[in-house]
């Protein structure tokens, strides 16, 4: 049939293809029409996704991101949505799916964990945060993917002094949607006390020093490789509220660990419904 049809038509009706025209079909009835913001590849990629909320989701963000296809498979393959979705309840996973990532707040472009994998580091080593930090930068455009919508690279090290004594943050983005500086700092063990007590310095500098009348408040992210719950719930009361501590990974996820997760949450809130 397929090679009927090559003969008929010309080129595009591969056996293949013409699978994902009737998936198509089936899964964007009349009254769905696809947009014609993404090319055929996208769609073969989002149609190879079962679940409706989840496709979805990546439909929305594709167009509104303007993802390639390379794109879209790796944060397919990172299990965006899922990490996405897993602080949210079954209300604001449902709205995740049918609105995209809103970003209206500093929380609403934290991802926990973030995804490190473009890096290619062999398992079993570990950088020191110094060759973390190269790499990130050396993988910039990759990395700036991971870190969302909105995010514009700034500097590296960037030196504030204060009382004549120098210090570094790692990372500088600024936000254009938040309309403010994003200070971000690696640490490749757990995160400790100290390290958040730290971050919060650098962001009453920041909102001194280097915000303008128009910015607004910096938002503080520590990207650690393990983090105590506890120790950071207790080192961050009663603290700005635009401290975050995110866990980062070096390689895949296990997607299907997440997914069971907000399955989870969908189901528990539907019995208690």
């Amino acid at each position: 049939m397929a090679k009927d049809r090559s003969l008929l038509h010309g080129k595009g009706f591969s056996r293949s293809n013409l699978v994902y025209m009737r998936i198509l079909y089936l899964r964007y009835p009349i009254s769905q029409k696809p947009s014609h913001q993404l090319s055929w590849s996208h769609f073969v990629e989002l149609l190879k996704i079962e679940d409706d909320l989840e496709r979805k989701f990546y439909e929305i963000q594709s167009i509104s991101e303007k993802w390639s296809v390379p794109q879209l498979k790796r944060q397919k393959n990172t299990a965006l949505f899922q990490r996405l979705a897993l602080s949210k309840n079954k209300e604001e996973i449902l709205q995740l799916s049918a609105q995209g990532q809103e970003i209206s707040k500093p929380s609403d472009v934290i991802r926990d964990p973030y995804v490190f994998e473009f890096l290619k580091i062999p398992e079993g080593q570990l950088p020191s945060e110094l060759e973390l930090e190269n790499l990130l930068c050396n993988n910039l455009q990759q990395f700036l993917l991971e870190l969302g919508k909105g995010f514009t690279y700034a500097g590296r090290q960037y030196r504030m002094t204060i009382n004549n004594k120098h210090y570094r943050v790692d990372l500088v983005f600024y936000h254009r949607i938040l309309r403010c500086f994003v200070l971000i700092d690696l640490k490749i063990n757990e995160v400790q006390h100290d390290d958040i007590g730290q971050m919060n310095m650098y962001l009453g500098y920041f909102a001194h020093e280097e915000n303008t009348e128009s910015d607004n408040p910096p938002v503080g992210i520590i990207l650690s490789k393990d983090k105590d719950e506890l120790l950071v719930e207790y080192a961050t009361y009663g603290m700005n509220s635009q401290l975050f501590v995110s866990q980062y990974q070096l390689y895949l996820p296990d997607k299907n660990d997440l997914i069971t997760l907000v399955n989870n949450t969908l189901q528990s809130e539907e019995s208690g419904d």
